[in-house]
């Protein structure tokens, strides 16, 4: 992965700040940062998040 946080729960925060503050989607997220939704989803529901596109953040 690219320089994001590894924790999943620092992950987690990283990630839906992004998603609040500066993309409109995961997949536009992932596209820029170059990262593969994929491996955000599998870290993230390690520990009980998934994404909800209606909100666009991992709840």
């Amino acid at each position: 992965m690219p320089n994001i946080p590894t924790d999943p729960m620092i992950l987690l925060s990283y990630i839906n700040t992004k998603l609040r503050d500066d993309y409109e989607s995961l997949q536009e997220l992932c596209d820029s940062l170059g990262i593969s939704i994929a491996d955000i989803n599998e870290k993230l529901s390690s520990i009980g998040y998934s994404y909800d596109a209606a909100l666009n953040r991992f709840v």
